[in-house]
């Protein structure tokens, strides 16, 4: 999703309309500067302070002050009101439009929109007034819908919650948090966007986000935005909760549950296989407004972001991978699949990942995980393959040979000097990803992580032994059982 502030300030601040949001407590928590001169008031006068110490002391402004206790008061009813409204110099006709804010059809505060109406009534040619007035109904109604897409389309619930509760909500700064960060990627996507209609793509990405967000919402997750293909969402704010590190597991686990759905859906219209990594980590961040006065955003900063997104990089297909200090905040049960030891780009040492397949009460959530084993070849298949840097590859054209191989995973043997989790590019197609999850001297356990649009007509060619045949080298046959029985004890 493209970056968005958490209220698109431009649209109020450039509003000749006034604009007040107001609590149900009375609270001021938004006056734009139309509403300050409309009103004659300057900021300080309004914003942050309660609706009552600034109006009711003015009895001549009792129409005024009444409508708005009205629309407080009344909750759930859209008002119009024509009212007056005195200053020190001058009497003004004021049209006042109420909307709401709702949580779960509750209106938790009150939008008004001000219009000072006082040369509409003092025309003396009806027909005018009232083309007048109808042109502004139009655009009020227009800045009206904007106004509500505004907050509940790019504003989670408990994001709104937060804004009319504070006096600060809307105001530009931070706090330090503990919580939990989730980055999560679709792999082969970019080979994905070479290959497809755009109108099936962002078709496709469309529902699958749809299917993502409903269990990131579902356990409490505030997504921060869309990272192309990939979510970057915190768990632990804006509403605070001791739970967020397993919270953050059980929604991954279920996102990945989900991702069976979304393939069926796929496959039914054409669409292309998907596949999904997700990295959890668990720490202090700083939180809340960040940007300048006219655009702003909610989001986090901190070294805990940077390390989701790097333990994320080390995920292959379906994989949840979480830091230690995640784990050590869960105290429900969990299915590790295996531990490893990591060094990312940016971390002094080495740090412990555990993949995670499942979560115990009162979550009981499980993901089924069939590995599909390397079958041994009658015979080598030589393949050339490039190390990567990120997306980039690196030196020359290596060589390589297949010993064994299955839909998801492979055992290359070389001569080259490789270490686990690097990333290479086989020379299959317009390309075969994989990364390096084990090696055993120069034999490597390979997990491919995108796929070519060939790569069905390329394994078909590749020499599988016949039924009952044993010619595959003992030495490969145990290196695919011990590579995979390794990963599995881990």
């Amino acid at each position: 999703m493209e970056k968005k502030s958490i209220i698109q300030n431009s649209i109020i601040s450039d509003m000749s309309e006034g604009v007040m949001a107001i609590r149900f407590d009375g609270r001021i928590v938004l006056v734009n500067d139309a509403a300050i001169a409309i009103l004659e008031r300057t900021r300080e006068e309004l914003e942050g302070r309660s609706f009552a110490s600034c109006f009711f002391a003015e009895e001549n402004n009792d129409p005024f002050t009444g409508c708005v206790l009205d629309v407080i008061y009344m909750k759930g009813r859209r008002q119009e009101r024509y009212v007056p409204y005195f200053t020190d110099k001058n009497r003004k006709e004021l049209r006042i439009v109420s909307s709401y804010l709702k949580e779960e059809d509750e209106p938790i505060g009150v939008i008004l929109v001000i219009s000072d109406i006082t040369e509409l009534t003092q025309m003396r040619d009806a027909v005018m007034a009232m083309e007048k007035i109808r042109k502004l109904n139009e655009s009020l109604a227009l800045r009206n819908q904007v106004l509500q897409e505004t907050f509940g389309r790019y504003l989670s619930d408990d994001i709104v919650r937060e804004i009319l509760e504070s006096p600060d909500g809307w105001k530009l700064g931070g706090q330090k948090r503990t919580l939990t960060i989730m980055m999560s990627d679709l792999r082969g996507f970019t080979m994905m966007c070479e290959r497809m209609e755009p109108q099936d793509l962002i078709a496709m990405t469309n529902h699958y986000f749809s299917e993502m967000y409903e269990e990131i919402s579902r356990f409490n997750g505030t997504l921060i935005e869309f990272l192309g293909d990939g979510m970057f969402v915190i768990f632990g704010a804006p509403a605070v909760t001791q739970t967020h590190a397993s919270d953050a597991v059980a929604a991954a686990i279920g996102m990945q549950k989900r991702m069976k759905a979304v393939n069926e859906w796929n496959a039914a219209r054409g669409y292309e296989h998907l596949s999904m990594g997700i990295g959890i980590n668990t720490d202090s961040v700083i939180l809340g407004n960040i940007g300048s006065e006219r655009r702003t955003k909610y989001g986090v900063m901190g070294a805990a972001v940077n390390l989701a997104g790097r333990i994320e990089s080390y995920t292959t297909e379906g994989q949840i991978l979480i830091s230690s200090a995640t784990r050590a905040m869960i105290s429900e049960e969990l299915t590790v699949s295996f531990t490893r030891k990591i060094s990312p780009k940016g971390v002094q040492g080495e740090i412990t990942v555990y993949e995670i397949s499942g979560i115990g009460a009162p979550y009981n959530i499980v993901q089924e995980k069939k590995r599909d084993f390397p079958v041994m070849l009658s015979a080598a298949v030589q393949i050339g393959y490039f190390l990567l840097e990120g997306k980039h590859v690196m030196g020359d054209r290596k060589e390589g040979r297949i010993l064994a191989v299955s839909r998801e995973e492979a055992v290359m043997e070389t001569e080259e000097k490789t270490t686990v989790y690097d990333n290479l590019k086989l020379d299959v197609g317009d390309g075969l990803y994989a990364k390096i999850t084990q090696c055993d001297g120069n034999r490597l356990m390979l997990r491919f992580t995108a796929k070519p649009v060939n790569f069905d007509s390329w394994i078909s060619r590749i020499p599988l032994p016949h039924k009952g045949e044993d010619v595959a080298p003992g030495k490969v046959r145990n290196s695919v059982r011990k590579a995979g029985e390794r990963i599995d004890e881990q």
